[in-house]
């Protein structure tokens, strides 16, 4: 993977992704003095068209912890975007500057484009309602984590399926897998039947409007929450918002063992309530985004194993 752009996580397929897991798990492992060795010397540049807390922040202390640095723009407004400056021009420089890039941008294609004109490796953190790979990353290592395996999971995917790029990557990922999926969202926030055509034909996809239709038969419940900056209109969002809401009495009826996701931040979708119980593992599926993001790095960037 040295040197790899990583744009969609299509481009890692099962023996990539269980390869980042196994380097995740190593890097762990390793003396704290040994681990910063890794990326020493190394320098991961971001640029950030949107807001971001989990992404840009995992990524720099992943950085951090494998002894590189990091350098960028965490807000567009105070760039030089400001100005008229193209995208282009600015993955060109910020590749001059840097040995990697990661960019999160509203627009569709955004990440693929920035790869083509960069001669440095380009992460996507982000594309407008595409993907958002390093994410579905951290979300199957969570599984795997929890679980103590992949195959064999049922997982329901739960709320904005339409808007929601996690979705999106998570399934792609999922179909590397021998894995059953529940689709569970409101009628206007559908997955995109265009988006996921090829993913159908490596899936056992069922869809539902109702969580309760399937909650006992899932050992993960994935929520997301209601895409409210990418709706076009906005009472479509208020009439969607807050259609399904995970509490205590919810996960009375999960299976043993179940646990609850969700890629954050959360708005009304889990019940605070739900943040003490053993099957709530959101908080260390973001935990793990930090530490998946240091081994995808360590593989790109440096030797990364044996």
């Amino acid at each position: 993977m040295r040197g790899s752009d990583v744009i969609s996580v299509r481009d890692l397929g099962r023996e990539g992704l269980e390869r980042v897991f196994a380097e995740t798990d190593r890097i762990a492992a390793m003396p704290e003095a040994e681990r910063r060795r890794l990326c020493a010397g190394r320098s991961l540049g971001y640029l950030f068209f949107e807001p971001s807390t989990r992404t840009r922040l995992s990524f720099e202390a992943a950085m951090a912890s494998v002894g590189g640095t990091s350098l960028g723009i965490a807000d567009s407004a105070t760039s030089s975007a400001q100005k008229g400056e193209s995208l282009a021009d600015m993955v060109r420089i910020m590749s001059m500057y840097t040995d990697a890039l990661v960019l999160r941008h509203p627009l569709d294609g955004s990440s693929r484009f920035a790869a083509e004109v960069s001669d440095r490796p380009v992460i996507n953190g982000g594309s407008g309602t595409e993907e958002h790979p390093t994410q579905a990353i951290q979300d199957l290592y969570t599984m795997r984590r929890e679980r103590g395996r992949i195959d064999g999971l049922t997982v329901g995917i739960v709320g904005d399926l339409k808007y929601g790029r996690t979705v999106y990557s998570l399934l792609h990922a999922l179909g590397n897998y021998d894995v059953k999926v529940h689709l569970v969202s409101p009628e206007s926030l559908r997955i995109r039947p265009e988006s996921v055509y090829e993913i159908r034909k490596r899936l056992d996809l069922a869809e539902s409007t109702s969580l309760g239709d399937c909650i006992d038969e899932l050992d993960v419940v994935y929520v997301t929450r209601v895409q409210r900056e990418r709706f076009p209109d906005s009472e479509e969002y208020q009439r969607v918002r807050g259609s399904y809401v995970v509490g205590t009495d919810m996960l009375q009826k999960m299976r043993r063992g179940a646990i609850v996701m969700h890629p954050l931040p959360r708005l009304d979708e889990i019940s605070t309530e739900v943040d003490s119980t053993p099957a709530a593992r959101y908080f260390e599926q973001a935990r793990n985004g930090m530490r998946t993001r240091a081994a995808l790095l360590a593989l790109i960037l440096a030797d990364g194993g044996p």
